[in-house]
Protein backbone atom coordinates (compact mmCIF):
# COMPACT_ATOMS: atom_id res chain seq x y z
CA UNK A 1 0.00 0.00 0.00
CA UNK A 2 1.46 3.37 -0.87
CA UNK A 3 2.74 5.32 2.20
CA UNK A 4 2.21 9.02 0.78
CA UNK A 5 5.58 10.03 2.40
CA UNK A 6 7.33 12.15 0.82
CA UNK A 7 11.63 12.28 0.06
CA UNK A 8 13.50 14.80 -1.52
CA UNK A 9 13.38 12.85 -4.22
CA UNK A 10 9.56 14.49 -4.74
CA UNK A 11 11.44 18.20 -5.37
CA UNK A 12 8.98 19.99 -2.74
CA UNK A 13 10.14 22.84 -1.58
CA UNK A 14 8.89 25.47 0.98
CA UNK A 15 9.58 29.66 1.61
CA UNK A 16 11.07 30.18 4.50
CA UNK A 17 7.61 33.09 4.33
CA UNK A 18 5.50 30.16 4.34
CA UNK A 19 6.06 27.58 7.33
CA UNK A 20 7.47 31.06 9.03
CA UNK A 21 4.24 32.75 8.35
CA UNK A 22 3.17 34.30 12.19
CA UNK A 23 -0.36 34.35 11.14
CA UNK A 24 -1.02 38.36 10.99
CA UNK A 25 -3.58 39.19 8.82
CA UNK A 26 -4.61 42.90 7.91
CA UNK A 27 -7.45 42.67 10.71
CA UNK A 28 -5.37 41.13 13.46
CA UNK A 29 -2.01 40.59 15.03
CA UNK A 30 0.06 37.47 14.87
CA UNK A 31 -1.23 34.37 16.58
CA UNK A 32 1.88 32.15 16.20
CA UNK A 33 5.71 33.46 17.50
CA UNK A 34 8.51 33.54 14.49
CA UNK A 35 10.33 30.73 14.12
CA UNK A 36 14.17 30.86 13.25
CA UNK A 37 15.34 30.11 10.03
CA UNK A 38 17.63 27.27 10.86
CA UNK A 39 15.14 25.65 12.94
CA UNK A 40 12.40 25.98 9.57
CA UNK A 41 15.51 23.77 7.83
CA UNK A 42 15.71 21.12 10.30
CA UNK A 43 12.04 20.89 10.79
CA UNK A 44 11.48 20.94 6.87
CA UNK A 45 14.29 18.07 6.43
CA UNK A 46 12.34 15.93 9.16
CA UNK A 47 9.28 15.88 6.94
CA UNK A 48 10.61 14.82 3.71
CA UNK A 49 11.33 18.20 1.95
CA UNK A 50 14.07 18.49 -0.90
CA UNK A 51 14.58 22.68 -0.19
CA UNK A 52 13.62 25.89 1.35
CA UNK A 53 13.68 29.44 -1.05
CA UNK A 54 13.55 32.42 0.38
CA UNK A 55 13.26 36.03 -0.24
CA UNK A 56 16.44 38.41 0.67
CA UNK A 57 14.82 39.99 4.40
CA UNK A 58 13.14 36.80 5.41
CA UNK A 59 16.76 35.78 5.77
CA UNK A 60 18.85 39.08 5.99
CA UNK A 61 16.98 41.65 8.19
CA UNK A 62 17.04 45.33 6.02
CA UNK A 63 19.31 47.54 7.50
CA UNK A 64 21.76 44.37 8.94
CA UNK A 65 25.30 45.41 8.34
CA UNK A 66 28.09 43.44 6.51
CA UNK A 67 29.24 41.48 9.56
CA UNK A 68 25.36 40.51 10.64
CA UNK A 69 24.53 39.06 7.06
CA UNK A 70 27.62 37.19 7.10
CA UNK A 71 27.04 35.66 10.48
CA UNK A 72 23.58 34.78 9.29
CA UNK A 73 23.99 33.68 6.20
CA UNK A 74 26.69 31.41 7.77
CA UNK A 75 24.91 29.84 10.04
CA UNK A 76 21.56 29.43 7.11
CA UNK A 77 24.28 27.81 4.98
CA UNK A 78 25.10 25.20 8.25
CA UNK A 79 22.22 24.46 8.61
CA UNK A 80 21.60 23.61 5.17
CA UNK A 81 24.40 21.37 4.58
CA UNK A 82 23.79 19.52 8.34
CA UNK A 83 20.15 18.72 6.77
CA UNK A 84 20.16 18.26 3.77
CA UNK A 85 18.46 20.64 2.32
CA UNK A 86 18.78 23.24 -1.04
CA UNK A 87 17.79 26.65 -2.04
CA UNK A 88 16.74 26.18 -5.52
CA UNK A 89 14.56 29.65 -5.77
CA UNK A 90 15.15 33.45 -4.37
CA UNK A 91 13.47 36.31 -4.75
CA UNK A 92 13.70 39.47 -3.66
CA UNK A 93 11.06 41.61 -0.98
CA UNK A 94 9.80 44.55 -3.31
CA UNK A 95 6.67 44.97 -1.56
CA UNK A 96 6.94 45.46 2.44
CA UNK A 97 8.72 48.92 2.05
CA UNK A 98 7.26 52.02 2.17
CA UNK A 99 9.02 52.55 -0.63
CA UNK A 100 7.70 50.74 -2.51
CA UNK A 101 4.16 51.45 -2.29
CA UNK A 102 3.56 52.91 -5.96
CA UNK A 103 5.49 50.41 -7.63
CA UNK A 104 9.23 49.19 -7.51
CA UNK A 105 10.21 48.71 -11.25
CA UNK A 106 7.59 50.82 -12.14
CA UNK A 107 7.57 53.48 -9.79
CA UNK A 108 7.06 57.17 -11.03
CA UNK A 109 9.91 57.87 -9.21
CA UNK A 110 13.20 57.10 -10.87
CA UNK A 111 14.82 57.24 -7.02
CA UNK A 112 12.77 54.05 -6.19
CA UNK A 113 13.32 52.39 -9.76
CA UNK A 114 16.90 52.98 -8.90
CA UNK A 115 16.65 51.34 -5.16
CA UNK A 116 14.61 48.52 -6.89
CA UNK A 117 17.04 47.47 -8.99
CA UNK A 118 20.01 47.80 -6.15
CA UNK A 119 18.30 46.07 -3.68
CA UNK A 120 17.41 43.22 -6.35
CA UNK A 121 21.02 42.91 -7.17
CA UNK A 122 22.33 42.39 -3.31
CA UNK A 123 19.46 39.62 -3.46
CA UNK A 124 20.55 37.99 -6.70
CA UNK A 125 24.15 37.96 -4.70
CA UNK A 126 22.78 35.91 -1.65
CA UNK A 127 20.42 33.73 -4.17
CA UNK A 128 23.91 32.80 -5.96
CA UNK A 129 26.24 32.29 -2.86
CA UNK A 130 23.19 30.10 -1.16
CA UNK A 131 23.03 27.97 -4.71
CA UNK A 132 19.84 29.16 -6.18
CA UNK A 133 19.32 28.82 -10.00
CA UNK A 134 15.91 30.24 -10.43
CA UNK A 135 15.18 33.42 -9.71
CA UNK A 136 11.60 34.55 -9.16
CA UNK A 137 10.11 38.24 -9.67
CA UNK A 138 6.61 38.97 -8.13
CA UNK A 139 5.56 42.27 -8.69
CA UNK A 140 3.02 42.48 -6.07
CA UNK A 141 3.61 46.47 -6.11
CA UNK A 142 3.43 47.33 -10.02
CA UNK A 143 0.01 48.19 -10.91
CA UNK A 144 -2.14 50.95 -10.12
CA UNK A 145 -4.54 52.13 -7.43
CA UNK A 146 -5.84 55.15 -9.59
CA UNK A 147 -4.77 55.88 -13.81
CA UNK A 148 -5.26 59.42 -13.32
CA UNK A 149 -1.09 59.47 -13.40
CA UNK A 150 -0.79 58.18 -17.11
CA UNK A 151 1.95 55.96 -16.29
CA UNK A 152 0.46 52.44 -17.61
CA UNK A 153 2.65 53.03 -20.82
CA UNK A 154 6.03 54.20 -19.40
CA UNK A 155 5.47 51.63 -16.40
CA UNK A 156 5.76 48.92 -18.70
CA UNK A 157 8.93 50.23 -20.29
CA UNK A 158 10.44 50.83 -16.53
CA UNK A 159 9.60 47.07 -16.31
CA UNK A 160 10.88 45.91 -19.67
CA UNK A 161 14.01 48.32 -19.17
CA UNK A 162 14.55 46.90 -15.19
CA UNK A 163 14.21 42.81 -16.16
CA UNK A 164 17.20 43.18 -18.73
CA UNK A 165 19.11 45.18 -17.10
CA UNK A 166 19.15 42.75 -14.41
CA UNK A 167 19.33 39.89 -17.07
CA UNK A 168 22.55 41.84 -17.96
CA UNK A 169 24.06 41.57 -14.30
CA UNK A 170 23.53 37.68 -13.35
CA UNK A 171 25.05 36.76 -17.07
CA UNK A 172 28.42 39.04 -16.27
CA UNK A 173 28.34 37.82 -12.74
CA UNK A 174 28.13 34.21 -13.94
CA UNK A 175 24.93 33.75 -12.18
CA UNK A 176 23.35 32.02 -14.73
CA UNK A 177 19.58 32.61 -13.49
CA UNK A 178 16.53 31.75 -15.12
CA UNK A 179 14.32 34.51 -14.18
CA UNK A 180 10.35 33.37 -13.85
CA UNK A 181 7.62 36.12 -13.76
CA UNK A 182 4.72 35.47 -11.44
CA UNK A 183 1.43 37.06 -12.36
CA UNK A 184 -1.02 38.21 -10.28
CA UNK A 185 -4.13 39.88 -10.84
CA UNK A 186 -4.69 42.23 -7.67
CA UNK A 187 -3.88 42.97 -4.07
CA UNK A 188 -2.17 44.73 -3.08
CA UNK A 189 -2.55 47.06 -5.60
CA UNK A 190 -5.89 47.38 -7.39
CA UNK A 191 -4.52 46.35 -10.54
CA UNK A 192 -1.31 44.52 -10.94
CA UNK A 193 0.80 44.79 -14.78
CA UNK A 194 1.17 41.34 -15.56
CA UNK A 195 -1.62 39.87 -14.28
CA UNK A 196 -1.57 36.60 -15.72
CA UNK A 197 0.11 33.34 -17.45
CA UNK A 198 -1.00 34.52 -20.69
CA UNK A 199 0.03 38.28 -19.91
CA UNK A 200 3.15 37.44 -18.66
CA UNK A 201 4.41 35.40 -21.74
CA UNK A 202 3.41 38.11 -24.35
CA UNK A 203 5.81 40.77 -21.92
CA UNK A 204 8.49 38.19 -22.12
CA UNK A 205 8.55 38.21 -25.95
CA UNK A 206 9.58 41.96 -25.74
CA UNK A 207 12.67 41.26 -23.57
CA UNK A 208 15.79 41.76 -24.65
CA UNK A 209 16.97 37.92 -23.92
CA UNK A 210 13.73 36.17 -23.84
CA UNK A 211 15.47 32.74 -23.61
CA UNK A 212 16.40 34.09 -19.76
CA UNK A 213 12.93 34.88 -18.45
CA UNK A 214 9.70 32.41 -17.98
CA UNK A 215 6.86 32.23 -15.61
CA UNK A 216 6.27 31.29 -12.28
CA UNK A 217 2.47 30.58 -11.67
CA UNK A 218 0.60 30.32 -8.79
CA UNK A 219 -2.67 28.41 -8.08
CA UNK A 220 -4.62 30.91 -5.87
CA UNK A 221 -3.79 33.46 -8.39
CA UNK A 222 -5.43 32.47 -11.76
CA UNK A 223 -8.20 31.27 -9.22
CA UNK A 224 -8.74 34.71 -8.19
CA UNK A 225 -9.30 36.12 -11.37
CA UNK A 226 -11.70 32.97 -11.95
CA UNK A 227 -9.52 31.55 -14.47
CA UNK A 228 -8.34 27.80 -14.72
CA UNK A 229 -4.78 27.24 -13.02
CA UNK A 230 -4.31 23.99 -15.13
CA UNK A 231 -5.08 25.76 -18.37
CA UNK A 232 -2.45 28.31 -17.63
CA UNK A 233 0.36 25.81 -16.61
CA UNK A 234 -0.94 24.09 -20.11
CA UNK A 235 0.22 27.13 -21.67
CA UNK A 236 3.44 27.86 -19.85
CA UNK A 237 4.25 24.25 -20.72
CA UNK A 238 3.53 24.91 -24.14
CA UNK A 239 5.35 27.66 -24.41
CA UNK A 240 8.93 26.35 -22.75
CA UNK A 241 8.43 28.71 -19.99
CA UNK A 242 7.31 26.65 -16.72
CA UNK A 243 10.37 27.56 -15.03
CA UNK A 244 9.12 27.45 -11.87
CA UNK A 245 5.75 26.76 -9.84
CA UNK A 246 3.51 27.94 -6.76
CA UNK A 247 1.08 25.39 -5.31
CA UNK A 248 -1.45 26.17 -2.73
CA UNK A 249 -4.92 26.34 -2.63
CA UNK A 250 -7.87 29.30 -3.10
CA UNK A 251 -11.27 30.03 -2.92
CA UNK A 252 -12.84 32.20 -6.09
CA UNK A 253 -13.29 35.77 -5.94
CA UNK A 254 -11.86 35.69 -2.17
CA UNK A 255 -8.66 37.73 -0.83
CA UNK A 256 -5.31 36.03 -1.38
CA UNK A 257 -5.87 33.33 0.94
CA UNK A 258 -2.77 31.01 0.21
CA UNK A 259 -4.37 28.02 1.66
CA UNK A 260 -3.36 24.38 2.05
CA UNK A 261 -2.58 22.76 -1.19
CA UNK A 262 -5.78 20.56 -2.59
CA UNK A 263 -7.83 22.59 0.39
CA UNK A 264 -10.59 24.02 -2.08
CA UNK A 265 -10.16 22.48 -5.19
CA UNK A 266 -8.94 18.72 -5.38
CA UNK A 267 -10.24 18.51 -9.05
CA UNK A 268 -8.31 21.10 -10.68
CA UNK A 269 -5.43 19.95 -8.08
CA UNK A 270 -5.86 16.86 -9.61
CA UNK A 271 -5.25 17.66 -12.84
CA UNK A 272 -2.88 19.79 -12.42
CA UNK A 273 -0.45 17.20 -10.99
CA UNK A 274 -1.78 14.75 -13.58
CA UNK A 275 -0.37 17.45 -16.29
CA UNK A 276 2.71 17.74 -14.34
CA UNK A 277 3.52 14.05 -13.77
CA UNK A 278 2.58 13.38 -17.67
CA UNK A 279 4.51 15.56 -19.22
CA UNK A 280 7.60 15.25 -17.05
CA UNK A 281 8.09 18.73 -15.42
CA UNK A 282 11.56 17.84 -13.44
CA UNK A 283 11.61 21.28 -11.26
CA UNK A 284 10.70 21.74 -7.61
CA UNK A 285 6.97 21.40 -6.54
CA UNK A 286 6.99 24.56 -4.39
CA UNK A 287 3.87 25.11 -1.81
CA UNK A 288 3.18 28.67 -1.92
CA UNK A 289 0.85 28.84 1.12
CA UNK A 290 0.84 29.01 4.98
CA UNK A 291 -1.49 27.46 7.84
CA UNK A 292 -4.56 28.58 8.76
CA UNK A 293 -4.47 31.89 11.17
CA UNK A 294 -6.10 29.55 13.96
CA UNK A 295 -3.39 27.32 13.75
CA UNK A 296 -0.28 27.07 16.65
CA UNK A 297 3.14 25.43 15.63
CA UNK A 298 2.24 21.95 15.13
CA UNK A 299 -0.55 23.22 12.99
CA UNK A 300 2.07 24.52 11.02
CA UNK A 301 3.57 21.34 10.36
CA UNK A 302 0.35 19.56 9.79
CA UNK A 303 -0.36 21.79 6.48
CA UNK A 304 3.21 21.46 5.48
CA UNK A 305 2.80 17.60 6.03
CA UNK A 306 -0.44 17.87 3.85
CA UNK A 307 0.88 19.86 1.22
CA UNK A 308 3.25 17.27 0.23
CA UNK A 309 0.74 14.36 1.23
CA UNK A 310 -2.04 15.62 -0.94
CA UNK A 311 0.34 15.54 -4.18
CA UNK A 312 1.55 12.53 -3.51
CA UNK A 313 -1.83 11.09 -3.14
CA UNK A 314 -3.05 12.76 -6.32
CA UNK A 315 -0.18 11.64 -8.42
CA UNK A 316 -1.30 7.97 -7.18
CA UNK A 317 -4.83 8.97 -8.35
CA UNK A 318 -3.28 10.50 -12.26
CA UNK A 319 -1.52 6.60 -12.36
CA UNK A 320 -4.65 4.72 -11.21
CA UNK A 321 -6.46 7.37 -14.40
CA UNK A 322 -3.90 5.68 -16.85
CA UNK A 323 -4.48 2.40 -15.58
CA UNK A 324 -8.25 2.35 -15.61
CA UNK A 325 -9.82 0.78 -18.59
CA UNK A 326 -12.96 2.25 -18.35
CA UNK A 327 -11.53 5.82 -18.32
CA UNK A 328 -9.37 5.21 -20.94
CA UNK A 329 -12.12 3.93 -23.11
CA UNK A 330 -13.95 6.88 -22.52
CA UNK A 331 -11.29 8.95 -23.57
CA UNK A 332 -10.85 6.63 -26.89
CA UNK A 333 -13.57 7.15 -27.35
CA UNK A 334 -14.09 10.88 -27.10
CA UNK A 335 -10.77 11.29 -29.38
CA UNK A 336 -12.20 10.77 -33.34
CA UNK A 337 -9.25 10.67 -35.53
CA UNK A 338 -10.47 10.62 -39.18
CA UNK A 339 -7.43 8.66 -41.62
CA UNK A 340 -8.94 10.48 -44.44
CA UNK A 341 -9.08 13.98 -43.76
CA UNK A 342 -6.31 14.35 -41.34
CA UNK A 343 -3.47 14.18 -44.00
CA UNK A 344 -5.40 17.20 -45.64
CA UNK A 345 -4.66 19.46 -42.41
CA UNK A 346 -1.00 19.55 -42.87
CA UNK A 347 -0.80 23.11 -45.42
CA UNK A 348 -0.28 22.31 -49.14
CA UNK A 349 -1.88 23.68 -51.29
CA UNK A 350 -2.94 20.65 -52.82
CA UNK A 351 -4.26 19.79 -49.44
CA UNK A 352 -6.15 23.34 -48.75
CA UNK A 353 -8.14 22.64 -52.40
CA UNK A 354 -9.25 18.75 -51.17
CA UNK A 355 -9.94 20.33 -47.88
CA UNK A 356 -12.09 23.13 -49.26
CA UNK A 357 -13.96 20.97 -51.35
CA UNK A 358 -14.71 18.08 -49.27
CA UNK A 359 -18.93 17.77 -48.25
CA UNK A 360 -19.15 17.07 -44.24
CA UNK A 361 -21.73 16.19 -42.74
CA UNK A 362 -22.82 18.70 -39.91
CA UNK A 363 -26.29 17.27 -39.11
CA UNK A 364 -24.17 14.14 -37.85
CA UNK A 365 -20.96 16.01 -36.82
CA UNK A 366 -23.61 17.92 -34.42
CA UNK A 367 -25.77 14.74 -33.03
CA UNK A 368 -22.53 13.13 -31.92
CA UNK A 369 -22.61 12.57 -28.03
CA UNK A 370 -18.87 12.72 -26.78
CA UNK A 371 -19.28 11.27 -23.98
CA UNK A 372 -17.95 14.03 -21.22
CA UNK A 373 -20.38 13.51 -18.71
CA UNK A 374 -19.71 9.95 -18.24
CA UNK A 375 -15.91 10.70 -18.86
CA UNK A 376 -16.14 12.89 -15.95
CA UNK A 377 -18.26 11.17 -13.48
CA UNK A 378 -15.71 8.20 -14.15
CA UNK A 379 -12.98 10.61 -12.88
CA UNK A 380 -14.80 11.87 -9.80
CA UNK A 381 -15.45 8.66 -8.86
CA UNK A 382 -11.95 8.03 -9.17
CA UNK A 383 -11.10 10.76 -7.10
CA UNK A 384 -13.59 9.82 -4.11
CA UNK A 385 -12.32 6.70 -4.10
CA UNK A 386 -14.67 4.29 -5.20
CA UNK A 387 -12.91 3.04 -8.45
Amino acid sequence: MTSYVPTPADKFTFGLWTVGNVGRDPFGEATRPALRAPYLVQRLAGLGAYGVNLHDNDLVPAGASAAQRDAIVREFRQALADHGLVVPMATTNLFTDPAFKDGAFTSADARVRAYALHKTMHAMDLGAELGAGTYVLWGGREGTEVDAGGKLLDALGWFRDSLNYLAEYSEVQGYGYRFALEPKPNEPRADIFLPTVGSALGFIATLDRPDLFGVNPEFAHETMAGLSFPHAVAQAIDAGKLFHIDLNDQKMGRFDQDLRFGAENPKAAFFLVKLLEDTGYAGPKHFDAHALRTEDEAGVWAFARGCMRTYLILREKARQFAQDPEIQAAISAYRVEDPALTPLTTFSAANAQALKAHTFDRAALGARGPGLEALDQLTMELLLGVR
